[in-house]
């Protein structure tokens, strides 16, 4: 990009319609109010959008750049910020956005960043001057869902830590070296999309209890003391699927806030590493709240499970733009209690889903629910890089144990939800059958299991090529292959070994080579 002829001029560029959008945020009305004002306009003419809402100053750049207009400028003063924004690409002047007070003029997109891959490159989160290119995930890319079994070693410091037994730094200089064991596994199987594993974690979710401000883990049973009746509540621990004592829950004391990122460092590491595209998996805000909102701990920090969501989505929020920013080709929202919600009331039984003891209302109501927190979260970033996944269980291999059900009544969730990429388990029988994917918005990727964690052998060649024919049928070339769900989604209770989760993302790997290079002799001998 060129810089501004002078600024001079960026301060008398006149809009043809000014509006005045107080204290809305994109994801609270914003974007429906500059769409009414923009879209009258003739092409080149200019909005002015005035706002008292911080949030708008990260959020307008990128829904500027998703919708092919330009920003202008950005101008500040002590009650309200003024950004100019031209209905497509300004013929008059270049692209640079220009922020304009007391500081010299400087370009602005996110946090005074470029989003990493919507101008090219990103600057590092340690303000070196060197920029990223974020890479491009692949057509038939093949990848885990997140999570790899530990090593044994690794385990005892997970427990040290903890149980404040190991210091930080001696624990991440562990990790480091659980996390370069995953890499060479990853690259022994011909991935196409690295992840770290979730070595650091205790659980996929549950990790962040020990890194938010005024959240703890603490083994469910610890709950007790603080329930109005302790005996109803331990009955209820008993039938849970995994032991309670052997699981810890984050539980909030106090507001919530993030003084220190979640998972930069672990995008960092593994970036560092390799040229790959890296994939984050977070835990979704759907699955934050529910698991989080225990009205015997968490009323006492928050109103309602609502004003608590609002916390769980700006964290995460949070993290979301820095790991864009970062680099990360992409962001995984991890939301399995989705299933829970639609399939455990069919089951007539209460399922463990990974802590989800918080209450729950009528299905669709947690539907529109889970929906809104993830246009809060998403609202005006490139969907592209942003994920949903959502499975019936992994915390043990006995299918009988997990929940059943096709994708029929997450479906309207799924074609509304503001993510572009779906990662679906679909070669377990418990996911039902494939056709009703086909309803899904297609100009979103979808990643399908093509392999089944849970089996204890490793799937033929030939049993994963006839699924992967099956699905390149249905979905084309937008699809990415996985496996259902992680490998190890508690770190004390790996679904698979290492050896067997390697075999099964290599023969995954070679099934699609062998599918590839039947299409390229195919097209070749026309």
């Amino acid at each position: 990009m060129q810089p501004a002829d002078n600024d001079e001029g960026l301060v008398h560029l006149q809009p043809k319609v000014s509006f005045d959008g107080g204290d809305l945020d994109c994801g609270n009305g914003l974007l429906l109010l500059i769409r009414k004002h923009i879209d009258p306009l003739l092409p080149g003419e200019l909005l002015e959008i005035r706002s008292r809402e911080s949030s708008v100053a990260e959020d307008l750049p990128a829904w500027c750049r998703m919708t092919a207009n330009d920003l202008i400028r950005v101008q500040r003063d002590k009650h309200e910020s003024r950004y100019l924004v031209s209905k497509g690409p300004n013929s008059n002047r270049s692209n640079t956005v220009r922020e304009l007070n007391t500081s010299p003029p400087t370009e602005i997109i996110v946090d005074g960043r470029p989003l990493a891959g919507h101008s090219s490159a990103v600057a590092p989160s340690d303000g070196s001057s060197t920029r990223r290119v974020v890479a491009p995930i692949p057509e038939l890319a093949v990848m885990g869902i997140g999570s790899w079994p530990r090593p044994t070693w690794l385990m005892r410091a997970l427990g040290e830590r903890l149980q404040g037994r190991m210091t930080e730094a001696d624990f991440q200089a562990t990790a480091d070296d659980a996390v370069r064991l995953v890499l060479d596994s990853q690259r022994q199987a011909g991935v196409d999309v690295l992840t770290d594993g979730e070595q650091r974690r205790d659980s996929y979710s549950g990790f962040v209890g020990a890194i938010l401000d005024n959240c703890q883990l603490i083994p469910l049973t610890d709950l007790l003391p603080y329930v109005s009746d302790p005996e109803s509540f331990a009955a209820e621990l008993r039938a849970l699927d995994v032991p309670a004592a052997e699981v810890r829950h984050p539980a909030v004391f106090g507001p919530l806030a993030r003084s220190r990122p979640l998972a930069v460092a672990e995008y960092e590491f593994v970036a560092k590493r390799s040229p790959l595209p890296v994939k984050i998996a977070l835990p979704g805000p759907y699955l934050l709240t529910r698991t989080m909102w225990l009205e015997c701990v968490s009323d006492r920090a928050y109103d309602s499970r609502e004003s608590l969501a609002e916390d769980i989505v700006r964290v995460l929020r949070q993290e979301l733009l820095d790991l864009l920013q970062c680099g990360t080709s992409l962001v995984q929202f991890d939301e399995p209690v989705l299933s829970e919600v639609v399939f455990a009331v069919r089951a007539e039984r209460r399922s463990f889903m990974c802590g989800a003891l918080g209450e729950r209302l009528p299905a669709e109501q947690e539907l529109e629910f889970a929906l809104g927190l993830f246009r809060k979260l998403t609202a005006g970033l490139p969907i592209d890089r942003i994920g949903i996944h959502i499975c019936r269980g992994n915390w043990t291999p006995d299918e009988s144990k997990a929940l059943s059900g096709s994708y029929e009544p997450l479906l309207d969730f799924l074609c509304r939800v503001p993510v572009g990429n779906y990662f679906l388990e679909a070669c377990t029988p418990r996911a039902g059958e494939w056709q009703g994917l086909t309803a899904l918005p297609a100009d979103r990727r979808l990643g399908l299991g093509m392999v089944n964690q849970k089996l204890p052998h490793v799937e033929s060649v030939t049993e994963i090529r006839e699924r992967l024919q099956k699905a390149l049928d249905l979905f084309g070339s937008r699809l990415m292959l996985t496996p259902d769900c992680g490998f190890a989604t508690f770190a004390d209770n790996p679904i698979s070994s290492t050896e067997i989760a390697t075999a099964k993302l290599a023969t995954l790997v070679q099934a699609r080579n062998e599918i590839l290079g039947k299409s390229r002799r195919e097209l070749t001998s026309q």
